[in-house]
């Protein structure tokens, strides 16, 4: 649908003082006609294709398993390396006065676990034996990495055996609150990283070397079914006896003292190891032919992108006078799934040039408005709004003649997590919110069928010719 605008200034083309996406004429000292036009009259197609392997590029941890109806059956396990502290504290510490250890494993409160809250379930945690590969995906199968024997400890994981832990920030002012699974460590495990500190502190100066002493873990759903559970960090904590030194002979021996010796972040290979038998009614709609997204490792959706026809449209439109395209902007409705736990749309989706996809996941890119962009899901609306296509369509028309290429025109339409970082508000600026990473969705399941029948592409430009 194509809407026009009108405005009629004198003297002064106001229009002109803008940057402008097509030929310009400057500013005008005669009357001129101005108008808005919106044109929506496009139509984009698309279609399903499995996602079932992906390359790692989070700390996110999913682990569990889940059957839903609507939805199939999900597995998720996890093998992950740390990152080491800089320094072990050992001043006043003996190797035999390390006492304890665990693995505190951080669940948000939101998103942190999609099915039965309170369903029993375990999960076990076992040594690597060897470093991970790199680059590592999905798909990966750990059995040649591990052994049964070195477990390092079980431990139940539901909301009712975590702990509530609030925290404080000093900058925002603001209190948060997240929940912590404790799996018991072996004291042996605590001891020998001491160890390798008083012996060799260079294993504790890069993650590689680090890995090259302790590989990683495994960890594992070992019993019950109905949860799966998003953990946003693992790690190993320490408690040891200190000789506090007060002077004279008073020196004082303090117990329970805590020391974060490793820790999963985004720096080191960390891959959840995923397997999903999809819902034979969500197959049958991908076979007819609708458009699903699905995570983790499911669906994705292809779309051809009707650039060319926006382009000439635009061009057709403005062959005299001055224009300027204001933006470009596609909006996708959604229709929800119904499953038995209520398994949302993804919160974001990525779409990226279809040919770009795998160059953007490897290299931790973030989005830039030109072959990448990102949508939040509205669920008031049951919409998708990719906004900010401009600079898109303006690098086609001013770098390439107005001659989209096919890779201008093949898009992948993904679930992704996206991390922020809020910025506090002052008196002088407002808080800002900035995308610091970008990553194939594994913090929860997700699904939704896009309507890209409804979907509509908007491009909206200014045009100005004398009267």
């Amino acid at each position: 649908m194509k809407q026009t605008i009108y405005l009629v200034f004198a003297l002064v083309a106001v229009l002109g003082m803008f940057s402008c996406a097509d030929d310009t004429i400057g500013m005008s000292v005669t009357d001129t006609k101005s108008a808005i036009i919106e044109d929506s009259s496009f139509v984009i197609y698309g279609k399903s294709v499995a996602n079932d392997s992906l390359q790692s590029r989070t700390s996110a941890q999913l682990v569990g398993l889940i059957k839903s109806n609507g939805f199939g059956t999900l597995s998720s396990e996890v093998v992950t390396q740390y990152m080491p502290v800089y320094a072990v504290d050992t001043a006043g510490v003996k190797e035999e006065w390390v006492d304890s250890c665990k693995l505190v494993l951080t669940v948000p409160e939101v998103y942190g676990f999609t099915g039965d809250s309170i369903a029993p379930m375990r999960m076990s945690v076992y040594k690597l034996n060897k470093q991970l590969p790199d680059p590592i995906y999905s798909k990966f199968d750990p059995k040649d990495y591990y052994n049964e024997e070195d477990l390092l400890g079980t431990a139940p994981y539901s909301l009712a055996s975590s702990k509530l832990v609030s925290e404080t920030n000093t900058s925002t002012y603001t209190t948060t609150t997240h929940r912590e699974i404790e799996v018991p460590m072996p004291v042996s495990l605590a001891r020998s990283i001491f160890r390798e500190y008083i012996n060799n502190d260079e294993t504790f100066k890069s993650p590689k070397a680090f890995a090259n002493f302790f590989p990683g873990v495994y960890i594992k759903n070992t019993f019950g079914s109905g949860r799966v559970m998003n953990f946003t960090n693992s790690a190993l904590k320490v408690y040891y006896r200190k000789t506090v030194v007060n002077g004279s002979d008073n020196d004082t021996v303090i117990s329970g003292v805590p020391q974060t010796y490793m820790a999963s972040s985004p720096e080191v290979i960390s891959n959840n190891i995923i397997k999903l038998d999809i819902d034979a009614s969500i197959k049958q709609m991908v076979a007819n032919g609708d458009a699903i997204v699905m995570a983790p490792s499911g669906y994705e959706v292809e779309v051809q992108f009707p650039i060319q026809e926006i382009i000439n449209s635009y061009k057709n439109r403005t062959t005299q006078g001055l224009s300027v395209i204001n933006n470009l902007e596609l909006e996708i409705p959604v229709e929800e799934i119904k499953t038995q736990y209520d398994i949302a749309p993804p919160k974001y989706l990525l779409m990226v040039k279809t040919n770009h996809k795998n160059d953007f996941i490897a290299g931790d890119s973030l989005t830039n408005s030109k072959d990448s962009f990102y949508a939040i899901y509205d669920a008031s609306k049951k919409t998708y709004d990719f906004s900010q296509l401009r600079d898109y369509i303006i690098n086609i028309i001013e770098n390439q003649g107005g001659v989209a290429t096919e890779d201008d025109k093949q898009f992948t339409i993904t679930p992704m997590d996206v991390t922020t970082y809020t910025t506090a508000a002052s008196y002088y600026t407002a808080s800002t919110t900035t995308v610091t990473k970008i990553a194939p969705q594994v913090s929860v399941p997700a699904i939704a069928k896009l309507r890209l029948d409804k979907a509509k592409v908007k491009i909206t430009y200014s045009t100005q010719t004398n009267m």
